[in-house]
């Protein structure tokens, strides 16, 4: 199973982030969405689960939930926008995966047996960091795969 994972949009779609996703059977928006539209264009490529963000303070974007649970064939994944504000033990909670975003960095990396996996952003840009976003393979016997997926050169 392939799951695109994208974050901090801040109201921009951009076109490259459509040809990116193709072929995902699900989408994870790790929050800053800024308009609902986007993820109604994102629900147009594959079912989408979305958390808000710190600038997700008004309209429908602010009734996202803050953090969410995705189960998948093998176990959790935990969602939430900024991995500063986590709260709980990912590995006593026996989660596979946390996602985050807020940073725009992309970064991917495991502690204690916990991926930890941020896609950056596909919004507008901030300072000198990339447009990215992030597939998430789930292999066949349950392990993920983590990859960030750069959608413009400069």
């Amino acid at each position: 199973m392939k799951i695109g994972v994208v974050s901090d949009t801040h109201g921009l779609l951009r076109p490259e982030v459509a040809p990116a996703l193709a072929g995902v059977e699900r989408i994870l928006h790790l929050g800053d969405v800024g308009k609902i539209s986007i993820l109604r264009e994102l629900e147009r490529i594959a079912p989408v689960t979305a958390i808000r963000g710190n600038i997700d303070r008004e309209g429908p974007c602010s009734e996202l939930p803050e953090t969410e649970v995705v189960l998948f064939e093998g176990g959790y994944i935990y969602l939430l926008h900024d991995l500063n504000a986590l709260q709980l033990d990912p590995a006593a909670g026996r989660f596979a995966a946390v996602l985050s975003g807020h940073t725009h960095k992309p970064r991917i990396y495991r502690k204690t047996g916990v991926l930890y996996f941020n896609p950056g952003s596909c919004g507008p840009r901030r300072f000198e960091l990339p447009i990215t976003i992030g597939l998430l393979t789930i292999r066949e016997d349950g392990e993920l795969e983590a990859e960030i997926v750069p959608l413009m050169d400069t």
